[in-house]
């Protein structure tokens, strides 16, 4: 039976075993409990491991039910209501987004720049001035994403969000470990969203965190994500709360996979590596470095783009049918829509690799089509530049994670190589 390689599955440390026999043992088998506690306390640790002559203060963590509930609560908590707008990221997956719509806000969709593929400062800056002159309004926060681990130009987007007073709040849910000149990313803004599912650096089965700026910032996030009760010896509710608390159990994986944290980024920051070697041999086909020394990335997914002149074999046969079902391991629930094409998609090149790929056991996936492509922000402001559907149409994303052995990684790009014409 051939094996399967997928793009990047948790990998278990052997330690999370005690903490959740711990939590059996102990009857704390509810959300809060000592493992919630313990994995926060960790996650706070790691977090404020930044350069000595950092000026950052100090970083609170909640741990929660998903990074995704993470972002919404940070909306919450910067006051974001009905009718206002929140500037995102377009190159993005959805959770980034969705939040907003959640709270009855409008996402403003900001392209992106060349270099890092994230939030282009300029384009930013563009689009808090015109919303500014619209609804007499500025945007209620600034959401940057750190795409496949690729840290964002975080200065410079701090720097106009200080010029109009606007929260920042950095999803760093695929840059987990990810530093911009040696500070950890989610510890810039006003809070930054972490994310612990089972794709991602390191998992908790699901889940998700979020650090805040100040004990106060976190005191304000428990008091929300726990129902928002009042002290009273009976329930009074004077605003509406969330339950988006860590469950104990899930803490006690959060907790052993902590162990194995610096070894993961060791792992993919190696995989990068022999992806760079590889790809730099290979014409027409570009491996996504960071920029410069400034960026160091978990290169949590790592990304290739193919020229369009790049022929591979049965690109005639590319969207010969439609998908019938979720694309990769456990992708999910999905529609079947049965349309063969959007008018946004992959080039055929590119579809014709993740098929030859796929064929050969290999889980690769296109990059995130960008949110103002997508039908369900049809409506939405965009400030758009070309950049993100450019690179959607010619990227693919390959096997990265803790599971894939430097085997697997030469197996890949012979696959690759057979399957340019």
């Amino acid at each position: 039976m051939q094996k399967r390689i997928y793009l990047c599955l948790a990998h278990m440390s052997g330690n999370e075993q005690k903490f959740i026999q711990e939590a059996f043992d102990t009857n704390w088998v509810v959300p809060l409990g000592p493992n919630v506690n313990g994995f926060e306390e960790d996650l706070k640790q790691f977090v404020n491991s930044v350069p000595s002559e950092s000026n950052n203060p100090h970083r609170e963590v909640v741990a929660l039910s998903a990074g995704t509930a993470a972002i919404h609560l940070a909306l919450v908590a910067c006051g974001v209501h009905a009718g206002d707008e929140v500037i995102c990221q377009s190159f993005t997956f959805c959770a980034s987004s969705n939040p907003v719509t959640y709270v009855g806000a409008t996402p403003v969709f900001v392209d992106s720049e060349k270099e890092s593929w994230n939030m282009d400062p300029e384009l930013l800056e563009q689009a808090i001035i015109d919303c500014k002159a619209k609804t007499g309004q500025y945007p209620k926060a600034i959401i940057p994403v750190a795409l496949y681990g690729m840290p964002y130009r975080i200065e410079e987007i701090m720097a106009i969000a200080n010029k109009y007073s606007i929260p920042v709040i950095e999803d760093a849910a695929e840059g987990m470990g990810s530093r911009w000149k040696g500070q950890v990313l989610g510890t810039f803004g006003d809070y930054g969203i972490l994310s612990f599912n089972g794709n991602k650096m390191i998992t908790t089965s699901g889940g998700g965190a979020l650090v805040c700026k100040d004990a106060a910032s976190r005191q304000t996030i428990m008091w929300y994500a726990t129902q928002a009760r009042e002290a009273y010896p009976y329930y009074q509710h004077e605003a509406i709360g969330f339950n988006y608390r860590m469950s104990n159990i899930c803490a006690g994986i959060g907790r052993g996979q902590m162990t194995v944290l610096d070894d993961h980024l060791n792992h993919h920051k190696h995989i990068a590596q022999c992806y760079r070697e590889a790809f730099s041999q290979i014409d027409g086909i570009t491996f996504h470095d960071a920029p410069s020394t400034d960026y160091d990335s978990n290169y949590w997914l790592c990304t290739i783009l193919l020229d369009e002149q790049l022929h591979i074999h049965g690109e005639e046969k590319a969207y010969a049918e439609a998908v019938h079902g979720a694309v990769g391991g456990a992708a999910g629930v999905v529609h079947g829509g049965g349309n063969v094409h959007t008018d946004c998609e992959p080039n055929r090149n590119v579809e014709a690799m993740r098929l030859i790929l796929d064929q050969a056991g290999i889980e690769s996936r296109p990059l995130w089509k960008p949110m103002h492509k997508q039908p369900v922000y049809k409506n939405s402001p965009a400030y758009i530049n070309g950049v993100s559907e450019a690179l959607f149409k010619r990227g693919l994303c390959l096997p990265s994670g803790p599971m894939v052995s430097d085997e697997d990684v030469a197996y890949i790009i012979e696959q690759i190589r057979l399957a340019i014409k």
